[in-house]
């Protein structure tokens, strides 16, 4: 049976730099959104995540930027967003990770690794966008990471600790749990084919001689509230090999596996298995809701309509959606059908956002002539349509509508990467680029900067995604 267990590196996730507060006012009109200087300087505050006892709905989870002075795993103390050479190298780390992958050495476990041929330790790793939730009988709360492009594993940090003795006060503890329930290695809840003893689903993963990590996985109780919880739920637990820069403790896994959480809740007519809103500014929440109302009964509603997930063999776990037309303000791009027509992974842990080659460069041609007015930059790492708007007292930039098949649209108001987050009055470059080598024919990638302030609404069951703009 082939592995639905990705090794830790499918958790190192990219960083995504966020617009922050500057001083400024922007509005929506003609298919373009306005950049206005303002005197009006807002400084971002945490604010309190909502408790139990309030009206927010049990499934719903506040979300922080890792990066944030309110985040929960305290990874954004002293911290500075990554430059976007960083972020397109970790973007290549991550997609590497999905659509490339290599045999480890002990391949008769089943597993598969990145070809990185980096050491696990020397990797930046962090969830880019955490929630709280509880693990175990007693509850041990934890700061987690959520994914929707796993293959198939919620992941969670586990004592004891690496060998070198980093210390792990935020990590699981399965000693303390009278609930956890170990997973024989011949059951069918095991993705092992060969495991390091039958009693338990155990492996020891392996590089070039080097044990990374050694995982069990087994099953415990998940707490999202205190009345929102999953009995028997299954994950990996980690116990690493060597010490990691991870500040997280792991990762919810919210694919289309059978076992992920996704798959664990509970839905009626009117609700979906979960849904997201990113934040765009570190410095306020957005929000994972598991069990999320539809939309259309809550009086808002997506934009066109849901577009259908795409099954696709090779990777039968992930969303895609069917990448159908792109616009650049008013304008459609004018691609033809056939080559328009693109495999569009939704990915909340890559920055940017990916096209074929043929479909980046009509949008690159397109933005720049609505851009013609504004002094251009030098390039940012890879992103090499870039503006100096250090001058300008104002200025405006199309939006782009990607429409997928279904009649989905997401309409992004994020389309720039800022080099400085907290100046939009600095140098800031179109978030696209060509899809990578690496990546198979005829893929696209919506990165995170895509779904910024968009609430995303996963219909697993109905095999549709929804976007309702300006979710958090």
């Amino acid at each position: 049976m082939a592995s639905a267990i990705p090794s830790l590196l499918f958790c190192l996730l990219v960083l995504a730099p966020r617009l922050g507060s500057s001083s400024h006012t922007s509005f929506i009109n003609g298919g373009k959104q306005t950049f206005v200087r303002s005197s009006d300087s807002r400084v971002p505050t945490c604010s309190p995540a909502p408790s139990d006892g309030g009206e927010v709905p049990a499934g719903r989870l506040p979300v922080m930027h890792r990066l944030s002075p309110c985040s929960p795993s305290s990874a954004g103390e002293g911290k500075s967003m990554l430059s976007a050479g960083d972020a397109f190298d970790r973007d290549a780390l991550r997609l590497r990770a999905i659509f490339r992958e290599s045999e480890p050495e002990d391949s008769k476990v089943g597993l598969t690794i990145p070809a990185t041929g980096a050491p696990l330790a020397a990797l930046p790793g962090a969830a880019d966008y955490n929630v709280v939730v509880g693990f175990g009988n007693p509850v041990q709360k934890l700061a987690v990471g959520f994914d929707t492009a796993t293959v198939g594993a919620t992941l969670l940090q586990c004592k004891p600790c690496s060998a070198d003795g980093d210390p792990c006060d935020k990590f699981f503890d399965p000693s303390r749990s009278y609930s956890l329930a170990q997973i024989p290695c011949a059951s069918p809840d095991c993705p092992l084919r060969a495991c390091s003893e039958p009693s338990s689903c155990t492996f020891a993963l392996k590089k070039k001689g080097a044990v990374l990590v050694n995982a069990t996985v087994v099953t415990d109780t998940l707490t999202v509230s205190r009345s929102a919880s999953a009995n028997d739920f299954r994950f990996a637990c980690l116990e690493m090999g060597a010490g990691t820069t991870e500040s997280s403790s792991g990762v919810l896994d919210l694919s289309r596996e059978r076992h992920s959480l996704a798959s664990r809740v509970a839905l009626s007519p009117d609700t979906v298995a979960f849904s997201y809103c990113l934040p765009a500014d570190p410095g306020f929440p957005g929000f994972l809701s598991l069990g999320a109302t539809r939309p259309e009964r809550s009086g808002r509603g997506v934009v066109g309509s849901y577009a259908t997930v795409w099954d696709k063999a090779s990777h039968p776990n992930l969303y895609f959606l069917r990448l159908v037309g792109v616009s650049v303000g008013v304008r459609h791009l004018r691609v033809p059908p056939a080559a328009l027509a693109s495999d569009a992974l939704l990915e909340v842990h890559t920055t940017f956002n990916y096209l074929s080659h043929h479909v980046y460069a009509a949008l690159r041609h397109e933005f720049r002539e609505q851009m013609r007015e504004y002094r251009r930059a030098p390039p940012l790492g890879e992103l090499e349509t870039c503006y100096d708007f250090s001058r300008e007292s104002s200025y405006s930039v199309p939006m782009i509508t990607l429409r997928f098949h279904g009649g989905a649209e997401l309409v992004i108001d994020h389309m720039l990467y800022f080099k400085d987050p907290r100046n939009v009055f600095g140098v800031a470059c179109l978030a696209f680029a060509p899809a990578p080598a690496y990546a198979p024919a005829g893929v696209a990638v919506v990165g995170s900067m895509a779904q910024v302030n968009m609430e995303v609404v996963y219909d697993v069951r109905g095999g549709k995604v929804g976007f309702v703009p300006n979710g958090c």
